[in-house]
């Protein structure tokens, strides 16, 4: 197992991508027909997905198309153009969308107090977009269900009863409604698990970002702010957020807490967190310059908590590579970290996508294998609780084979010139040395920094 020292050193400026890279109508067809496929595999007559603002991800990721403040819906049903029924707001962006739609306006998906009054009846909208009576129909929203959650889980729906209840009626007893987010969202087969090179790129935009956003916190953060005006620091872009930003301190901190008037105080621990589409960037530190700063209780934290985590992420990122089982990953994270102490929760790791955490194939006992295109968060979080609170190192790689690696080389030069630099800092620097096909796509680059007023005080394996 390796160990951990501090060192200092300062992060290399990697580099900032100055456009986002767009994604083809081509690519868009593609996956159109693999769902297709998918569809007739699973036997299925038609397909129905549905999103919001929370969770657009299987829409978008088919469209290229997201609703903000209302809902969506796309029938797919064979030998027809696809029908997506928009709200008012939204019905114009439907209609630009990456295939070929019938984009439709649906008022019930509109805000509270909009005119209704010509609302058509669903049930008559959704038998003209295709659906029939004896249709097999799957509905994807945005999660799936187990045997250990329901005796029959393809018969629960996280979608709004009453658009599961009028397909019900439509099929009638002699057709059938089930969930089938799994087509999409299956760690294994799931048709969004694995990553086309264009969009490998594009996610390596959205990491850097959060990356800059949490690097920019730890660089300005001082005791007297509020977290309000440390989380000013961040120059928060433009992109679409895959979770809200989080930023809190003390006693009062909470991983999941956005920044409030609290007033920052020296000696405080801190944790902050950026997600836009493709990537999260968090770190967790201590208001302080050195252990000298620390409270009492915590003054032990960099040898109880910090270095032992360290050193269970810097192998977590040498093991990690395609063939590798999650539960390897698990397994690992647990020997480090496995104690009462430590509280180890959630999976440590997960793949990320246009949501934050679209599925994890790390779990105890896991044989399901990382495969090249995939897009995987380091995540693992010890909730120690007072006086420690927690330690983190997330960001994300990408995994390429050589085929891969060689594509993304001649197609997005500059993004494989800062995957690059980023591998020879983990090794030269970090001592954390990656196999060839784990590309690290945050500027923050395995950079754990335990105290935020000395960011330049970094761990790296002994």
């Amino acid at each position: 197992m390796p160990s951990a020292r501090l060192i200092d050193a300062r992060l290399p400026d990697f580099g900032v991508p100055a456009e986002r890279p767009q994604l083809s109508r081509q690519i868009y067809a593609e996956r159109l027909a693999a769902l297709g496929k998918a569809r007739r595999a699973a036997n299925l007559d038609a397909l129905v997905i549905y999103a919001d603002r929370e969770h657009c991800a299987n829409l978008a990721w088919l469209t290229d198309f997201d609703p903000r403040f209302e809902e969506a819906l796309l029938i797919l049903t064979p030998g027809s153009t696809p029908t997506l029924l928009a709200g008012p707001e939204n019905l114009g962006r439907a209609q630009t969308c990456a295939i070929e739609v019938d984009a439709r306006l649906y008022p019930p998906f509109g805000l509270l107090g909009q005119d209704r009054t010509r609302t058509p009846a669903l049930n008559e909208v959704l038998q003209t977009a295709g659906l029939r009576a004896g249709n097999r129909v799957g509905i994807l929203g945005w999660k799936y269900f187990g045997p250990h959650e329901a005796a029959r889980p393809e018969t629960w729906f996280e979608t709004p009863s009453f658009i599961v209840d009028t397909i019900r009626q439509i099929v009638g007893e002699g057709g059938r409604v089930v969930n089938a987010n799994a087509l999409l969202m299956d760690c294994t087969t799931g048709l969004r698990a694995t990553n086309e090179i264009a969009q490998i790129a594009q996610f390596e935009f959205g990491a850097v970002a959060c990356a800059e956003a949490v690097k920019s916190l730890i660089a300005n953060i001082r005791p007297g702010m509020t977290e309000i005006e440390a989380a000013q620091h961040m120059r928060l872009g433009a992109l679409p957020h895959s979770c809200h930003t989080m930023l809190s301190s003390g006693d009062s901190l909470v991983g999941l807490n956005s920044p409030t008037g609290k007033r920052l105080a020296a000696g405080d621990p801190v944790t902050s967190a950026v997600g836009y589409w493709g990537g999260l960037s968090s770190r967790v530190g201590w208001l302080v310059e050195d252990t000298s700063g620390l409270p009492t209780a915590a003054a032990d934290y960099v040898e109880k908590l910090a270095a032992p985590y360290f050193a269970c992420a810097a192998e977590w990122y040498e093991t990690i590579g395609i063939g590798v089982s999650g539960g390897e990953l698990d397994a690992l994270a647990r020997r480090h970290l496995g104690a009462p102490f430590f509280n180890l929760v959630l999976n440590p790791g997960h793949l990320i996508h246009i949501d934050e955490w679209m599925n994890t194939p790390v779990y105890p006992g896991s044989t399901e294998t990382l495969r090249s295109g995939q897009a995987v968060q380091c995540d693992i979080i010890p909730a120690v609780g007072a006086p420690y609170y927690s330690a983190n190192i997330e960001d994300g790689v990408a995994l390429l084979d050589a085929a891969g690696r060689d594509e993304l080389r001649d197609s997005f030069p500059d993004v494989w010139n800062r995957v690059q630099a980023r591998r020879a800092f983990m090794g030269d620097v970090l001592g954390i040395k990656l196999k060839s096909e784990v590309l690290p796509l945050s500027n923050l680059a395995g950079a754990m920094p335990p105290f935020w007023l000395a960011p330049e005080r970094i761990f790296s394996v002994a």
